[in-house]
């Protein structure tokens, strides 16, 4: 095999080099389950793939991207792919956080590139709280159930298994396609490999655009596909910590005074909240668009919600959907609590992290002025508690990037309007915007109104739903890839 040319922090470097050493005897691609149905052999290699993408731990406790780096840098090396094609980077801070990036060369002198975004790691998954194992491919029932099979593995392996395909096929197209797979999206504390290539190496990642996650469609929860989204736009994140303190004492003499209780009362305060309903033109049309499509009393509210905001009704009836809720809106939630010191005292300091999801143009000053406001109680401090980085910059609705895209999902799904959607989560597409790379997310893969256990337990993907999107998303790069 022909030496590894990898890069740490830019040089050739020893973290990368310990975490390659271990892995070298790297085992082949796992192979689908005996009773999984036949499948193509180009499906197969592509299924074989995403399970051992599932299978490589890259949460940040227990698992390493960068491992996984190198298993599809020797993936892509096989496709045919050269040393002048291969970077792959990691720090020496966060030596299991690497990330890789690959340029397939483009015919044209004029076109300038475009490129294929995606994150590697997952959020860590316990596994005595699943019903499965999360990091083993499972297929049952029409869906993949592991640890990232949804967020965002099946992206990844698409991106991967095309651009193999196009070297092995000799496919010559005229836009140069980088990709670009990094760690560190899903945890705002860890080193975001997305971030340290537009700070660090923005020159290996220059693209007119971008495409990225947050896209794909959603089903009506019976497996008809009901609407396909183009992700044009989403939320700023921000933590803040909310903290109580307090003398404390002897539990043996206990006082109302109580700095759990303080911090419990304050929760309870902000899970009754809601910020005001907010729209703007990426969602304007989402509701209207989708709602029309959709139909029934809950298409009605969407039209309603777009054509008059203060519509209570409709607000109400939208609201029992969680996604739409939190796309009408800033929302803020609690996800991590601290407190107390011993068993037999009364607790000096109860803090709680609360996530907030901020809708685009609202400061986060503003925010943690109105948790201030909400929780209404002199002895809390709310304070911001990390970076998550810049503003994300809503693309502009380029005919150029909505066209191929309409025509392609009419394609695959002709019931399923295609309408720009916001995202209620967030995406390293804020760090792409901040360098004047627009990010969108392409239709293609689906989901369920339940979220398909994202971030949570027994997350799944649709079968078929990946089968169909790594199709078309490979009918949909060509077509950006010829600049028409």
């Amino acid at each position: 095999m022909k030496r590894i040319k990898r890069a740490l922090a830019g040089t050739a470097g020893t973290a990368g080099t310990l975490v390659l050493a271990a892995s070298l005897a790297a085992p082949a691609l796992a192979q689908p389950a005996a009773s999984a149905p036949a499948l193509a052999p180009d499906v197969a290699a592509f299924r074989a793939l995403y399970q051992e993408m599932i299978e490589t731990d890259t949460s940040i406790t227990t698992g390493s991207c960068t491992l996984l780096a190198y298993k599809i840098e020797a993936h892509l090396r096989g496709a045919g792919f050269g040393d002048a094609e291969i970077y792959r980077f990691a720090v020496p801070e966060a030596p299991k956080e690497g990330g890789i990036v690959v340029t397939l060369a483009g015919t044209s002198k004029t076109l300038k590139p475009m490129l294929l975004l995606g994150h590697l790691d997952v959020v860590v998954a316990k596994r005595e709280d699943w019903t499965r194992d999360p990091y083993k491919l499972i297929e049952e029932n029409g869906y993949f159930y592991g640890r990232g099979t949804a967020d965002m593995k099946a992206m990844d392996a698409i991106w991967v298994d095309m651009l193999a395909r196009f070297r092995k096929e000799g496919t010559k197209l005229p836009r140069t396609i980088k990709l670009a797979l990094t760690c560190g999206e899903e945890t705002s504390t860890a080193f975001n490999g997305a971030r340290w290539l537009t700070q660090n190496k923005p020159e290996l990642i220059a693209a007119e655009f971008a495409l990225n996650e947050g896209g794909g469609g959603r089903t009506d929860g019976k497996g008809s596909v009901v609407v396909q989204n183009l992700h044009v736009g989403e939320k700023v994140v921000a933590n803040f910590r909310i903290e109580a303190t307090n003398p404390g004492g002897h539990s043996s003499a206990p006082v109302r005074d109580n700095a759990i209780y303080e911090l419990s009362d304050a929760m309870v305060k902000l899970r009754d909240f809601d910020f005001p309903v907010m729209l703007n033109d990426t969602t304007r049309t989402f509701f209207s668009q989708a709602g029309k499509a959709r139909g029934g009393e809950l298409g009605k509210a969407m039209e309603a919600i777009a054509a008059n905001p203060g519509d209570k009704a409709a607000e109400a009836l939208l609201n029992t959907d969680k996604s739409f809720h939190s796309m009408l809106r800033t929302t803020c939630v609690a996800t991590l609590v601290s407190a107390g010191h011993a068993n037999n005292a009364l607790p000096q300091r109860a803090t709680a992290n609360v996530n907030c999801r901020i809708f685009p143009g609202v400061a986060i000053e503003d925010v943690r002025k109105e948790l201030e406001r909400v929780i209404a109680d002199p002895r809390m401090t709310v304070a911001l508690a990390d970076d998550r980085g810049p503003p994300g910059t809503p693309p502009p609705l380029d005919p150029k990037i909505v066209g191929p895209a309409q025509t392609i999902a009419a394609k695959y799904y002709p019931k399923a309007p295609l309408v720009p959607f916001m995202s209620t989560g967030a995406t390293d597409g804020i760090y792409l915007s901040a360098i004047g790379i627009p990010s969108y997310g392409p239709p293609g893969v689906i989901g369920d109104p339940d979220g398909n256990g994202t971030h949570g337990l027994n997350e799944r993907i649709s079968v078929q739903g990946v089968y169909t999107a790594r199709t078309m998303l490979t009918e949909l790069v060509k077509a950006y890839a010829t600049g028409k």
